[in-house]
């Protein structure tokens, strides 16, 4: 019989994923593409049924890439968590979302960890890829495999390896981008290295799992804080009368000691918005305060509060109340171009306007229907259906409001159609003149 190592230099390894959302699909089929046999696991009927069919639900993994793989049975998609026991290594890449207390919500882990236990046999590999705090695989995941009465390390291996997966990247994908290994034993490492490299990127391991979950959080913490930095540094702008996107414009003229963040609504995705809670709530345990990148969360999570004010001005200055005027919000995917409506600071910005009495409708090419109603505003959850971008929809509004980007929308058509424009993301920063209608965040 043939060593994982072997299997894993001839291919012949059999690889299991474990959550088939915009992590896990691309991973699943990045492995089918290396040559692996993969069996896919999730939860959700409607995506195994559709990726049976050879259908795609992620922009990132197009059904011509996927199908052929289905097709050749390189890649099973299944309900059933039996199918795991067959697999010479697995994956968990299922959600790590927060709860309303803002504590981390490792249920989905526990559950992966849970369904592995129960099939778990010798010699086996287990990566955990869900972003999470310093030390939830060997305090969460860890325990709960050995319940079988298999040891780690000796029985089978464990490691962490952050997903890096972004949204509508073209250019880093889940088969080009660098991989970061921390294995619980040498040897684990050792096999998760040498499995991801199979699919050709270059794998970095450090010493241990905390430190691969640590640096997960170093890279969304980095990119949080920063945004806050430009966030702040926007208002401060808007008050001095400075277009703030031009400041930015021209340091990024400077060819070191620079790199470009851009302030906006908010922050949205999986990530920046719920990463830095992990981090500071995993501190407090160690009697630390993370005052920097809690200050930077509240900054961040400000900006929709904003926006609503820049909408109540630009209403004010054609005598119009926020309550009961028509307000269209365009975009509410969490980042330009991209179907993924995650943590999306629309989201918060059209509950804003509703709770101040606001009539809110939306446009997304990308996402045709949005939850909005949370927790914090006791608000029952509404489903709103993007509704289409006429000249209609435009001139009836009183206000609207470009939250998203999206660089398949024609702002020039928005400006001359609409009668006030707020503009939270620079979006109209191309069109040519007649812009005295558009208010700018960070514009001054």
């Amino acid at each position: 019989m043939l060593s994982l190592e072997e299997k894993i230099a001839d291919r012949t390894a059999h690889v299991a994923v474990i959550g088939l959302g915009y992590v896990g699909l691309p991973l699943a089929t990045a492995f089918a593409k290396a040559g692996f046999r993969v069996t896919g696991v999730d939860v959700d009927p409607q995506k195994i049924e559709a990726l049976a069919a050879g259908a795609s639900y992620i922009p990132d993994v197009p059904d011509e890439e996927l199908a052929p793989h289905v097709e050749s049975g390189r890649l099973t998609p299944t309900l059933d968590y039996g199918a795991l026991a067959e697999a010479d290594a697995l994956f968990i890449c299922v959600p790590t979302p927060y709860d309303v207390q803002r504590a981390p919500d490792l249920s989905f882990i526990r559950s992966a960890s849970q369904s592995i236990q129960s099939q778990l046999r010798p010699g086996q590999l287990v990566v955990l890829q869900s972003t999470t705090y310093p030390g939830t695989t060997e305090e969460v995941v860890l325990p709960i495999l050995e319940e079988s009465g298999l040891k780690a390390g000796e029985d089978f291996f464990l490691a962490f390896s952050p997903e890096r997966i972004d949204p509508g990247n073209t250019q880093w994908t889940a088969y080009n981008t660098p991989k970061v290994v921390g294995g619980l034993t040498p040897k684990g490492a050792e096999l998760a290295v040498d499995l991801l490299r199979q699919m050709g990127a270059l794998v970095h391991p450090v010493s241990s799992p905390r430190a691969a979950e640590l640096t997960k959080l170093l890279e969304n913490t980095f990119r949080a804080v920063n945004i806050a930095l430009v966030n702040e540094l926007a208002l401060l702008s808007e008050r001095m009368g400075i277009d703030f996107w031009e400041v930015i414009d021209a340091a990024e003229t400077k060819p070191f000691g620079f790199m470009p963040f851009y302030p906006g609504p908010g922050v949205g995705g999986h990530c920046i918005p719920v990463d830095p809670y992990y981090l500071f709530w995993k501190a407090r345990e160690y009697d630390f305060y993370t005052k920097f990148i809690e200050l930077a969360a509240e900054v961040n999570e400000a900006m929709p509060y904003h926006v609503v004010e820049l909408v109540t001005e630009a209403l004010s200055q054609e005598g119009l109340p926020l309550k009961g005027a028509q307000v269209l919000v365009l975009g509410v995917a969490f980042k330009p171009d991209v179907d993924d409506p995650r943590n999306s600071p629309a989201k918060r910005v059209i509950e804003l306007l509703l709770r101040r009495g606001a009539e809110v409708s939306y446009h997304d090419p990308y996402v045709p229907r949005f939850c909005v109603g949370n927790d914090v505003f006791h608000r029952e959850c509404v489903e709103l259906a993007s509704v289409p971008l006429s000249d209609d929809a435009l001139g009836s509004a009183d206000c609207v409001t470009i939250v998203t980007g999206h660089r398949s929308v024609d702002y020039r058509r928005v400006v001359d159609r609409a009668g006030r424009v707020v503009d939270t993301c620079n979006a109209t920063a191309n069109v040519e003149g007649g812009k005295d209608n558009v208010l700018r965040l960070g514009a001054g």
